[in-house]
């Protein structure tokens, strides 16, 4: 080949795919899992890496499928397969024919010692955990501002509940900055009392991009944090020491917004739900109320009386004829005089001596009920109450009984 030819981008392609694909037609790597995303179609799609390098691989389904494991970020395996190069893209990866563990990712062990840490000193203790407010007004989210996670809080909790109001804390989520800033966003919803809840999350990733989740300071931070926490990082398989240290997780950002944003509707069913039960409730009080009554009705007294008094009559019906008769005179005896305080007691009603043309007669000022020419003065406005009506006067003179004998 002369110096002075120019090549296609798919000639060099070629020859570089031909010389790699020669050259490398079986090897076996070994390097921990990295951005582990399994297709719809099943194959696994994936990166091994080790402390410098990383190299693109994928395993088709038919491989895939017979792995006695998970192949999930952090896992160190050996994979043997043969390179390849993808001439569309000009890039270069393994086709994974068989692969196996080789013992766990220094980022899982690292990960699994802390968490045996901060769980002795009790951060993950389910009995400290409260719970998240039924109908919180406020929500702080902690999270990028640009990212995915914030467009779908944002847009969950305004369909579900658009009277709540959102507080965007941003905050990068992952790099070296991003711990401290979850932190600081953490200490600022607390110092400020900004919300009812805190969201505090990001959407998927890879292992080392979940990391600053994982961290300690962010995980004693989120354990103290006096308003109650939800931690939604990554998607429904990913997980962080967050998840462990939060009042609630949920699995993605989107549940996170279902969990603290009730439906509005659903309040107002519930709300109507409650009002009818209180109305039932109050309903069947007051008929168990009325039933009590009823049975201290005049009706149910005399037939309870009645029901007392049958069994003594059945015994008065066996006893001698004078008996009887001593008893029934008594008896009437006793009618006759009940009669006779009835009348008493009829005649003493008010409204028994109103309907006879008395009247009662009360200042008006005072309401005071005069009963003696004493209690007033003339000029004094009086009232007259008769059976019927009312009627207003002035007093134009006053006389006491002597007096009154005189004129």
């Amino acid at each position: 080949m002369s110096d002075d030819r120019t090549l296609k981008i798919a000639e060099i392609t070629s020859l570089i795919k031909e010389i790699l694909e020669g050259s490398f037609p079986n090897v076996t790597l070994e390097g921990e899992i990295s951005n582990a995303r399994p297709s719809s179609a099943g194959h696994l799609y994936f990166t091994l890496k080790d402390e410098t390098s990383a190299i693109s691989a994928v395993m088709f389904k038919g491989r895939a499928r017979l792995l006695p494991f998970a192949p999930t970020d952090g896992l160190l395996v050996r994979a043997t397969g043969n390179i390849s190069v993808y001439e569309a893209r000009g890039t270069y990866q393994i086709i994974v024919e068989k692969m196996s563990l080789a013992g766990e990712g220094d980022i899982l062990r690292m990960l699994e010692e802390r968490k045996r840490k901060l769980a002795a000193e009790g951060l993950f203790d389910e009995g400290k955990k409260r719970p998240i407010p039924a109908i919180p007004s406020r929500v702080a989210v902690i999270t990028s501002p640009t990212g995915a996670a914030i467009r779908d809080i944002l847009q969950v909790i305004g369909r579900r509940n658009p009277g709540i109001d959102v507080t965007i804390l941003p905050a990068p989520v992952q790099g070296s900055e991003a711990a401290p800033a979850l932190v600081r966003q953490i200490e600022t919803a607390n110092r400020y009392n900004l919300a009812d809840v805190i969201v505090i999350g990001r959407g998927g990733g890879s292992l080392e991009d979940l990391l600053p989740f994982s961290d300690e300071a962010l995980v004693r931070a989120i354990a103290s944090s006096r308003i109650p926490t939800v931690s939604a990082v990554g998607h429904e398989i990913d997980w962080s020491l967050c998840d462990l240290a939060a009042d609630l997780r949920a699995p993605t950002p989107s549940a996170a917004a279902e969990l603290v944003a009730p439906r509005a509707d659903d309040l107002a069913t519930r709300a109507n739900g409650a009002k009818e039960t209180l109305v039932t409730e109050m309903e069947n009080r007051l008929e168990r109320a009325r039933l009590l009554l009823d049975a201290f009705s005049p009706e149910s007294l005399e037939m309870r009386f009645r029901r007392i008094e049958q069994p003594f009559l059945l015994r008065f019906d066996d006893v001698k004829e004078a008996l009887i008769r001593d008893t029934l005179d008594r008896v009437r005896e006793t009618k006759h005089r009940v009669s006779i305080l009835g009348e008493i007691i009829s005649g003493a009603n008010p409204r028994a001596l109103l309907k006879r043309g008395y009247a009662v007669v009360r200042d008006r000022e005072t309401g005071r009920v005069i009963r003696s020419a004493s209690d007033t003065a003339v000029g004094r406005s009086i009232e007259i109450v008769p059976e019927n009506g009312l009627i207003l006067a002035s007093v134009e003179e006053c006389q006491d009984e002597k007096n009154r004998g005189k004129a």
